[in-house]
């Protein structure tokens, strides 16, 4: 319902670049280069500045954002209203989602969601905690599902369920013949961790703290951004991981890898995380009641 020219202006303005807002639209780069210079002569004013290959906002560029966002999220509330008007549960709904989320639990809760609700389109981007909750706190993402608390101010967080993270390590480890391991005995074991940003990094070396050891003294000798890579990296006994439960289910029943408690236990909360607002979809609301409900029993299965 909202003009074109601004849905393309304000992609473009994200973004910063006309090829990835061509892309997050479908569209060619000259209709995007089109559409931008057709808003530029009708406010008769240069919104962006381009020199040596790269674009950034002009002051005039800048207003036009300001409204064109506020513009574009009330037109998007409009729709949504009238649709649910008629009780209908409709329309793209865009989520985010930690590794461990996104890849291991959040599958199976969308597939079952839709089987229900077949006309929600929903899409997933998945990233590390940081990248989520900054997306939904820009307005990409609708509702954001996340492993550590959330830093955001702007957020509403919402607890789901509490998982167990595990040492996982080769069955042939030295580790492995250990029924629990404390912080301190895995000091000069070799550790595979996951990036800064990850839920599950922040977490894990939160936990380290806590117990007396500093994350800074493990002996860390690659850091790797996704849950994959890492099992196959500690497959091969190069090492030790901290992994979610959840992530490592078919390896414990392959045998492929070994799972091992914490002393004391490392528990950590599940989130989902959205602006803080008032008005709230019926497809967000459903889904986050329907996920909240799921989530727990994929975890604990």
């Amino acid at each position: 319902m909202a003009d074109r020219r601004l849905q393309v202006f304000h992609a473009v303005a994200k973004q910063l670049s006309f090829t990835k807002a061509a892309e997050a639209l479908s569209m060619t780069q000259p209709a995007v280069t089109f559409q931008v210079k057709q808003l530029e002569e009708h406010f008769n004013a240069r919104l962006f500045d381009r020199a040596h290959g790269r674009i950034k906002l002009t002051v005039a560029g800048d207003l036009v954002f300001a409204y064109a966002d506020r513009i574009l999220n009330l037109s998007g509330e409009l729709e949504a209203r009238m649709a649910e008007m008629s009780g209908e549960i409709a329309g793209p709904l865009i989520i985010g989602a930690s590794l461990t989320n996104g890849e291991f639990i959040l599958p199976q809760v969308i597939g079952e969601f839709q089987a229900s609700h077949p006309r929600v389109e929903i899409r997933l981007t998945v990233g590390n905690s940081e990248l989520i909750e900054s997306r939904v706190a820009q307005r990409s993402l609708d509702l954001g599902f996340i492993e550590s608390p959330s830093h955001l101010p702007s957020l509403e967080t919402q607890h789901i369920c509490e998982e167990e993270l595990l040492v996982i390590c080769a069955p042939g480890s030295e580790i492995a013949r250990m029924r629990r391991v404390t912080p301190a005995q895995l000091l000069d074991k070799r550790y595979v961790r996951r990036e800064a940003g990850s839920g599950t990094r922040e977490f894990a070396d939160r936990y380290f703290r806590q117990h007396g050891v500093s994350p800074d003294d493990l002996n860390v000798v690659m850091e790797l951004g996704s849950a994959v890579a890492i099992k196959s990296v500690v497959e091969t006994g190069l090492g030790y991981s901290i992994m979610s439960r959840a992530t490592i289910v078919k390896e414990l029943r392959l045998g492929s890898l070994v799972g091992i408690a914490l002393e004391p236990r490392l528990i950590r909360i599940l989130s989902w995380v959205c602006l803080k607002e008032e008005f709230r979809t019926r497809r967000l609301q459903t889904f986050a009641a329907f996920a909240s409900a799921r989530m727990p029993q994929i975890v604990t299965s």
